[in-house]
C-alpha cells in the first residue's frame, strides 16, 4: 500500500502519521508539502492532526484552501482513500469532502486523554478488521471536536451506515456521540481520535492497528 501524508504549517502530527504508516506497511509514506499541486501515485492520503495555520480563522479553514487540496479532492473523486485525523477531519469538513462541521468543545476546554469508542460500522475499507460493536481505546487531543450537522444530515449518515466510530462517554458534545464518519462513496473517513498514536504498545496501546490493517488489506 502506497501512502502520502500532507504536511501543513503547524500540523504537528504529520510525523506521528509517518511513523505509524511506516511501522504498519514497511515503507515510508511520501511527505507532501501543502503548496504542492500534485500528489505522487499513492493509494491512501492522510491529512494529519495538529494545528494547521495555528488554528486561525476556523480550525482547518485555511488548510482547506491549500493548493494540494485540489489534488486531494481529485484523488477522492477517483476513488482513492483519504483519512483525516483530528485537524485533518476539520480540513475535510471545511473543504466539503465530508458534511457537517467541528465546533468548540461543549465544555470550552481542550480535551487530551484516552477515550472509549464503539465501532459502529465495519463494512468499509477502514474498519473491516474490527468487530461491529467492539469497544476500543484511542486518544483525543482537541479543542474543537464537537461534531455538528443538521438533523437531515445526521439521519442520512445514520441511515446510510456512515457513522464508523461513536464515543462512549462523549468528551466534546458531538451530535449523537459521533467520532468518525464516511463520505457517501465510503472512501473518505474523518475522525477526531488519533489511531496513529495506538499502533505500538510502547506508546500506550494497539487499538489503532486494525484500522491500518483494514486499509492494507483493501489496498494491497
Amino acid at each position: 500500500m502506497k501512502s502520502a501524508v500532507i504536511v501543513f504549517p503547524a500540523a504537528n502530527c504529520d510525523r506521528d502519521a509517518k511513523v505509524a504508516l511506516e511501522q504498519m506497511t514497511g515503507q515510508a509514506p511520501a511527505m507532501v508539502w501543502h503548496q504542492d499541486s500534485e500528489l505522487p501515485d499513492v493509494d491512501l492520503v492522510v491529512l494529519p492532526g495538529g494545528f494547521s495555520y495555528g488554528d486561525y480563522l476556523r480550525c482547518g479553514a485555511m488548510a482547506s484552501q491549500s493548493r494540494v487540496m485540489q489534488a486531494v479532492k481529485a484523488h477522492a473523486d477517483k476513488g482513492g482513500m483519504v483519512l483525516g485525523i483530528c485537524n485533518g477531519f476539520q480540513v475535510l469538513t471545511e473543504s466539503g469532502l465530508l458534511p457537517g462541521a467541528l465546533m468548540r468543545n461543549a465544555g470550552l476546554k481542550f480535551v487530551c486523554k484516552p477515550v472509549t469508542l464503539s465501532v459502529e460500522e465495519t463494512q468499509n475499507a477502514f474498519a473491516r478488521h474490527y468487530e461491529k460493536g467492539q469497544e476500543i481505546t484511542v486518544p483525543v487531543a482537541h479543542g474543537e471536536g464537537n461534531y455538528y450537522a443538521d438533523e437531515e444530515t445526521l439521519n442520512r449518515l445514520e441511515g446510510e451506515g456512515r457513522v464508523v466510530f461513536r464515543y462512549k462517554g462523549n468528551p466534546n458534545g458531538s451530535a449523537r456521540d459521533i467520532a468518525g464518519i464516511l463520505n457517501d462513496k465510503r472512501n473518505v473517513l474523518g475522525m477526531m481520535p488519533h489511531p496513529e498514536r495506538v499502533v505500538d504498545p510502547v506508546t500506550g496501546g494497539t487499538d489503532g492497528r486494525a484500522l491500518f490493517h483494514s486499509l492494507i488489506e483493501t489496498l494491497s
